[in-house]
C-alpha cells in the first residue's frame, strides 16, 4: 500500500513539475491545489497523517528507549563516564 502511496505522490509530483512547460494548464493545477487545500476534506487528511505521523514517533521513541543495541532496557544499562 505504501508503494501505491508513493507512486502515485511521485506521479502527481512529476506531472506538477511537467506542467510548468504549458503555463496556462500550471495555473489551472494552482488554481486546483489552493482549493483542494482549503476544503474540509484535505484538513481531516492532514490531521490523520499527523497524528499516524506523531504516533509513529512514540512507537519508536519507546522502542529506542526500552531496547539498547544488545537487548537489555535502557533502566538496566548504565552509561560509562
Amino acid at each position: 500500500m505504501r508503494l501505491r502511496v508513493g507512486f502515485i505522490a511521485g506521479f502527481a509530483l512529476g506531472y506538477y513539475l511537467g506542467a510548468m512547460a504549458g503555463r496556462e494548464r500550471y495555473e489551472q493545477i494552482n488554481r486546483l491545489l489552493r482549493q483542494a487545500q482549503g476544503s474540509n476534506a484535505f484538513e481531516g487528511a492532514a490531521d490523520k497523517a499527523r497524528a499516524v505521523v506523531d504516533l509513529g514517533r512514540e512507537r519508536a521513541r519507546d522502542v529506542v528507549g526500552t531496547k539498547s543495541t544488545n537487548g537489555a532496557s535502557s533502566e538496566d544499562t548504565e552509561t560509562p563516564i
